[in-house]
């Protein structure tokens, strides 16, 4: 199984891929400070094999890449962030 995060600014999300097919994706708003993270949903059928994770990971990672900030409105995101204390530099102020 090869697994894929791309980001896609024109359409403002992340989306995750597995073996070329998209099976979720994470979306956000730029406010130009951050970016909100509003949503996250992988496909039903898939869910329940740690794919969620494995797109917040790669997304916020391409955050901090960037070296932008994030809100996380999404409760998905939020409970990542705060499992993850790794993460928590990236919210913002």
């Amino acid at each position: 199984m090869v697994t894929e995060v791309a980001h896609e600014p024109d359409r403002s999300r992340y989306v995750l891929r597995v073996d070329g097919e998209a099976v979720g994706v994470a979306e956000y708003r730029d406010r130009g400070d951050a970016l909100v993270f509003h949503h996250t949903e992988i496909d039903r059928d898939r869910r329940g094999h740690g794919l969620g994770v494995t797109l917040v990971r790669g997304a916020l990672d391409d955050v901090r890449a960037r070296g932008r900030t994030i809100v996380a409105t999404c409760w998905f995101v939020s409970e990542f962030v705060e499992r993850h204390p790794g993460y928590a530099g990236l919210l913002a102020t």
